[in-house]
C-alpha cells in the first residue's frame, strides 16, 4: 500500500501531473484501504478469516497488475483505490492471532505488538524496496514484482495459516436496566455470531461507545499528522534535496526503531492503561514534529524524526491492545471502526500535506502535523468520556474490562 510514496517523481514524469495530483495517488490507495476496512473486515466476525485473507491476497495481486499497466494518471488512481480496497489483510490477521493466543495470560499486548512489528517491517521494507527497485526497472516494474510476490505470499498462507477458533453461539441474556443508560454495544458473549449485514449494522453503535469513540477519534487525528509527514517528505527529499527514489525509499529505514518499539507499546498498554500509554506515546509524536521543524534546512534534522514514527505506531499498538481486551466476537468490528477512522485520517493528511507543501513548504507541513498531533493527545488523555459507563448491563460488561488511568 505504501509502494507509491517513493515513486511519485517517476510517475509524474511518465504520466504527467503536478504535486496535487501526485498527492492524490497515495490518497486514493488510502481511501480504498479505509473502504476495505469498513466493508470487508467486519465479515471476519461472521466468516472464516482464513478464507477472507487468502481471497483478498489474490485480489490484491490483480490490482497491482492493473497499477503496473496504468495508461493514464486517472486509471492509476482507480487502480490504486482497488489496491487499497483489497489490502486490509493485517486487520484480519491481528484478530486471528489474538484468537489463537486466547487463554495465555498477558498475551493480548504481546500478540498485538508482535503482529504490528511484522507489519511495520513490511511498511518500511516496501518503501526501501520500491525506491531501490525503481532505479532498475521503473515504477511499473515495481508494481509487477509486487504482484508476483503477493501471489507467492497467498500460496504460502494457504498451506501455513490455521483456521480461526470457533466463536460459540450463546442465547441472549435478560436485559438489566441501568441508570443512567449506557449506549448499547452488541456483545458476542450475549448474542449469536452476527451475519454480515448485522455486523455492518452494529458498527455505529459500537463506534458510539464512549471509550471506543475516544480511542478512534484520537487515532484519526494522529493519522492526519502521519499522512502529512510521509507524503510531504517525498516532496522535500525529491524536490528540495534532489534525492532519487532509491534514497527516498531507504530514508524510511531510519524509522526501523518503530518496529522494535511496537511490542513494548502493547505491553505498556497492559501495564499502564490506555491514558498512561497514550500520553507517553503521543508526547513522542509532538516531540518528533518539533525536532522536524528545521528539516527544510538540512536533511540530517529529519533523522531524529524517528520519534514521530515510534509514537504513531506505538500508540496504534496500545490502542489495539485495549480494544482487543473486549469481547472476542467484536474484534473484527473494533478493528474496522479503528482503522476506518485511522486511514481516513491518513488519507486526509496526505492531501493536507500536499496542499501545505504547495502553500508554505516544510514549515506549513510541520504546522499541520503539530496541530493535529496536539488534538489527538488532548482527546486521548483528557477525562470525560470513559466515566459515563461505570455501570453497564451484564450483557455489555465485557466492554468495561480495560483499565482507564
Amino acid at each position: 500500500m505504501y509502494l507509491s510514496q517513493p515513486l511519485l517523481e517517476g510517475i509524474a514524469r511518465s504520466l504527467g501531473g503536478g504535486a496535487a495530483l501526485l498527492g492524490a495517488v497515495p490518497t486514493a490507495t488510502q481511501l480504498g484501504y479505509a473502504a476495505g476496512i469498513l466493508l470487508l473486515v467486519p465479515a471476519g466476525d461472521s466468516h472464516d478469516r482464513r478464507r477472507l485473507i487468502l481471497t483478498l491476497g489474490t485480489l490484491s495481486s490483480l490490482a497491482l497488475a492493473a497499477c503496473a499497466l496504468a495508461p493514464t494518471a486517472e486509471f492509476l488512481l482507480a487502480a490504486g483505490f482497488a489496491l487499497g480496497l483489497c489490502s486490509p489483510v493485517p486487520q484480519l490477521v491481528t484478530p486471528l492471532a489474538v484468537a489463537l493466543a486466547e487463554g495465555r495470560r498477558g498475551a493480548v499486548g504481546q500478540v498485538v505488538g508482535g503482529v504490528q512489528a511484522g507489519l511495520l517491517v513490511g511498511v518500511l521494507a516496501s518503501r526501501a524496496y520500491s525506491g531501490v527497485l525503481a532505479e532498475a526497472v521503473g515504477w511499473r516494474g515495481v508494481h509487477l514484482c509486487s504482484c508476483a510476490l503477493t501471489l507467492a505470499l497467498a500460496a504460502l498462507l494457504r498451506s501455513a495459516l490455521p483456521p480461526a477458533p470457533h466463536v460459540p453461539t450463546v442465547p441472549p441474556a435478560p436485559h438489566v436496566p441501568t441508570v443512567p443508560p449506557a449506549p448499547h454495544v452488541p456483545s458476542a458473549a450475549s448474542s449469536p455470531v452476527p451475519g454480515y449485514r448485522a455486523a455492518l449494522a452494529s458498527l455505529p453503535r459500537l463506534a458510539a461507545h464512549p471509550m471506543v469513540f475516544r480511542i478512534v477519534l484520537s487515532g484519526a487525528l494522529v493519522g492526519v499528522a502521519f499522512g502529512a509527514f510521509w507524503t510531504s517528505l517525498t516532496f522535500l527529499l525529491g524536490g528540495h534535496y534532489h534525492y532519487g527514489p532509491a534514497r527516498i525509499g531507504l530514508f524510511g529505514l531510519v524509522a526501523a526503531a518503530s518496529a522494535a518499539a511496537s511490542p513494548w507499546a502493547g505491553r505498556a498498554a497492559d501495564r499502564m492503561g490506555r491514558r498512561g500509554a497514550s500520553a507517553a506515546l503521543l508526547a513522542l509524536v509532538l516531540a518528533g514534529w518539533l525536532v522536524l521543524l528545521p528539516g527544510g534546512g538540512s536533511p540530517w534534522w529529519l533523522i531524529p524524526g524517528v520519534l514521530l514514527d515510534i509514537g504513531v505506531w506505538g500508540s496504534q499498538a496500545a490502542s489495539q491492545t485495549v480494544l482487543f481486551t473486549l469481547d472476542r466476537g467484536l474484534h473484527s468490528r473494533l478493528n474496522t471502526v479503528w482503522f476506518t477512522a485511522r486511514f481516513l485520517g491518513i488519507a486526509l493528511g496526505s492531501l493536507a500535506g500536499s496542499l501545505a507543501w504547495a502553500a508554505g513548504a516544510w514549515p506549513a507541513v510541520v504546522a499541520v502535523g503539530l496541530s493535529f498531533s496536539a488534538l489527538g493527545l488532548l482527546v486521548a488523555v483528557l477525562p470525560g468520556g470513559d466515566r459515563r459507563t461505570p455501570t453497564v448491563p451484564r450483557t455489555e460488561r465485557a466492554l468495561t474490562r480495560p483499565r482507564e488511568r
